[in-house]
């Protein structure tokens, strides 16, 4: 197998650095990638994370994944990219350095911006390899999700896939125009979105969800047998959830807020989400659920301000499915 002009022989694990341009300091701009291929043929899978630089638990279980070994495949190829965007990562911001979002640049041009021209390599060097991709985010900003699975529900395999990875919820959620998962599923790859966490925090049970998820979707396709460890792990699987539809409560008043139900729960209508108040004591207002439904993602800040989403609850849901 070649990547990146790099020859991987059965067996063997290297390291190669996709050099794509360079910054105005003349820095290169290149990213790590470690390929380990299995004694036996096999499907080629992707783990990547960091393509927003400030998603550093994506990045927290793909490095987890790479230091206990779970990388090394007994058949096939496992490619890890822990930090897509190095620059992002290293002055923790969600973007590109040439302020663009990555994750909207793909298939990205050879001559384009500078963004896309990282779009464009990864999409020429790296994807023309894998059949599968698991993709690791978090929530952005202050916005903490519970663990889940997005895809695309057209895709039957993709679905069960999803169920094998094994997250309380499974969101159908349509690929957004020039993501990398959009750019993927129109090469027919089978792509797996992870979110769980919010950005430049690591959490220690996203954390590991992540890690037993994708040892169970490469134990699932004979990748590795990970039995033994899978028995050992201490998160078992939750009762799934398939979410159709889902929406923001978004605070009603500028000020303080504080959460009242735990991320995950599930509430009815009329439940008191959370309070919103000054600072000073002259007013205190009740966020209410509007619906029925569990929560997916809530706003961690202490402070907010009119019109911003402060709860996400699910509206159509599925449990037996």
């Amino acid at each position: 197998m070649s990547i990146i002009n790099l020859n991987v022989k059965p067996g063997e694990t290297r390291t190669e650095e996709l050099n794509i341009a360079k910054l105005h300091n003349g820095t290169d701009l290149k990213i790590p990638v470690i390929i380990s291929r299995g004694l036996e043929d096999g499907p080629c899978m992707l783990l990547s994370a960091g393509i927003h630089g400030d998603e550093t638990n994506g990045v927290e279980i793909v490095r987890q994944i790479i230091r206990n070994g779970f990388h090394i495949p007994q058949r096939g190829t496992v490619i890890c990219m822990p930090v897509v965007n190095v620059f992002g990562f290293i002055s923790q911001t969600r973007d590109f350095p040439d302020g663009r979002d990555l994750n909207r640049m793909f298939p990205g041009t050879k001559n384009g911006s500078l963004a896309s021209r990282f779009a464009y390599s990864i999409m020429e060097e790296i994807a023309p390899h894998i059949d599968y991709c698991i993709d690791f985010h978090t929530g952005g900003a202050m916005r903490f999700n519970y663990t889940q699975v997005r895809l695309d529900i057209k895709n039957q395999e993709t679905l069960e896939l999803a169920k094998v990875f094994g997250t309380k919820f499974i969101i159908d959620a349509e690929n957004r125009d020039k993501s990398f998962r959009d750019a993927l599923t129109e090469r027919g790859k089978k792509v797996l979105l992870f979110e769980g966490g919010k950005s430049l925090n690591l959490d220690r049970i996203v954390t590991q969800i992540g890690i037993q998820g994708a040892m169970r979707v490469m134990h699932h396709l004979n990748i590795r047998d990970f039995s033994k460890e899978l028995s050992a792990k201490t998160y078992p699987l939750e009762k799934q959830v398939f979410v159709e539809k889902s929406s923001w409560v978004r605070a009603k008043e500028s000020g303080m807020y504080r959460n009242k139900k735990r991320l995950g729960e599930k509430v009815v209508k009329g439940d008191v989400l959370g309070t919103i108040s000054d600072p000073f004591g002259t007013f205190e207002i009740e966020l209410i659920a509007p619906n029925d439904g569990y929560i997916i993602c809530t706003n961690h800040a202490p402070i907010v301000y009119e019109g911003d989403a402060v709860v996400h609850i699910t509206t159509k849901i599925t449990e037996d499915f």
